[in-house]
């Protein structure tokens, strides 16, 4: 009986990949983000983690004052840059409790649904409690940046 693993045996995902992946909820309305911010300031802020996409993931949690200071600048970000009475382009995994919060750059939405077929773009930011891997080596590019990439070095 043989026992080895296969290449292609699927690995157990990291937690942080699980929860970016995972059921979240929209945060639709200007108000409810607003409450989201008030629940996140308002709770144990000492044990979160702010990952800007494309920067390394950071390794401890931010302080308390950082937390505030980036919930309040990318408050009035997402407010003048996403020019629209709704919000609809920050993602939570709990309104009420939340550990992971997903936040879309309002200049690079792209199609955030993936309905066009090609998946989302990823976020700018996310808020988590997990402490963060990078996102952009874990996640695999489009299978036809792939195939372009594979044309040139073959």
């Amino acid at each position: 009986m043989n026992t080895a693993v296969s290449e292609t045996s699927p690995q157990p995902e990291h937690p942080f990949i699980e929860k970016y992946q995972g059921r979240l909820a929209g945060i639709l309305r200007w108000e409810q983000l607003d409450e989201l911010w008030q629940t996140i300031q308002s709770g144990s802020t000492h044990d979160w983690f702010i990952y800007h996409i494309g920067e390394p993931p950071p390794a401890i949690p931010c302080k308390q004052e950082k937390l505030h200071l980036f919930i309040d600048e990318i408050d009035k970000l997402l407010k003048h840059d996403h020019e629209h009475d709704y919000c609809g382009i920050v993602y939570t995994d709990s309104k009420d409790a939340p550990e992971f919060i997903k936040i879309y750059d309002p200049n690079n939405l792209g199609h955030v649904c993936g309905s066009s077929g090609a998946p989302p773009p990823l976020p700018g930011w996310i808020l988590s409690k997990i402490q963060p891997i990078d996102l952009e080596a874990a996640i695999a590019p489009p299978g036809n940046r792939r195939r372009w990439w594979q044309k040139i070095f073959s």
